[in-house]
């Protein structure tokens, strides 16, 4: 019996600041994805540090997971110890891989991100139109929804060989910034998954916001889930995250919501 072939595997970088043409990140990724010319493309974002493990051998776990429509793979934020804006944004971005790994092994996922992910160069390019491609952001997210909406095939393969090392914001501004364009697509989602989950995060930090003691019932589950992804953030790190982030929040919530009109094509 003659075994099966790889599939071909090339890796697209969307190199930041390229405003191809004044369109934005999703019309610079059409234009890479389709000069692919492979069955699958890996995107990654060109400022994180890249996994150790190599295409081909990428290539190999994709045959043996039986060549998965969405490979969604994990991500780790490493940044300077010494300054608290980058320790509460390593914390936060630990329990967000959690809950993205967690949910997309189960076969539900609310989370991805273009920073590691692969995926069928033909299935991405069928799914364009359903990108947003007028909304700066979402690529990933709004990739995610179109693939469950069409019943292809998602999975994750959580190992530290796939990982991927992305960088903090360096200030509070560029972090508010980057997180009120993550929160200004939140009206465009349409997966049931996707808004339950969004609607209970936003339902308990309202009600921490209003009742403070909540934050006692919330941090126990919340504390052990970023242990689960980061080991080195400290319990003071993450509790001081738990108390500012109803606030933080709504914030970003109200930024981006109000600014969801807006065409910003950026990466």
């Amino acid at each position: 019996m003659t075994p099966p072939s790889l599939p071909s595997l090339s890796v697209v970088i969307p190199r930041r600041g390229i405003n191809d043409e004044h369109l934005g990140k999703k019309h610079a990724l059409r234009k890479l994805i389709s000069a692919a010319q492979t069955d699958y493309v890996w995107m990654r974002d060109d400022d994180v540090t890249p996994p150790a493990i190599l295409p081909k051998d990428m290539a190999l776990l994709l045959c043996r997971l039986g060549c998965p429509d969405l490979l969604i793979l994990p991500l780790r934020m490493e940044g300077n110890p010494e300054r608290l804006i980058e320790r509460l944004q390593t914390a936060e971005y630990a329990a967000i891989q959690a809950v993205t790994m967690q949910t997309a092994t189960e076969g539900r996922a609310v989370m991805c991100s273009g920073a590691n992910l692969i995926v069928r160069r033909d299935r991405w390019l069928e799914s364009y139109e359903e990108l947003h491609p007028e909304l700066p952001s979402g690529d990933d997210m709004f990739l995610l929804e179109s693939f469950k909406r069409r019943g292809l095939r998602i999975t994750a393969w959580d190992s530290p060989e796939a990982t991927a090392v992305v960088r903090p914001c360096p200030t509070l501004r560029t972090l508010l910034r980057q997180r009120m364009r993550w929160a200004g697509k939140a009206g465009h989602y349409t997966d049931g998954d996707i808004r339950r989950y969004g609607l209970t995060i936003a339902v308990l930090n309202l009600l921490q916001a209003v009742f403070p003691p909540i934050l006692l019932l919330k941090f126990p589950y919340e504390y052990r889930l970023i242990k689960t992804r980061d080991r080195s953030v400290s319990l003071i790190t993450a509790l001081l995250l738990e108390a500012v982030y109803p606030w933080y929040m709504l914030i970003c919530l109200i930024g981006g919501l109000l600014s969801a009109g807006q065409k910003h094509p950026q990466f």
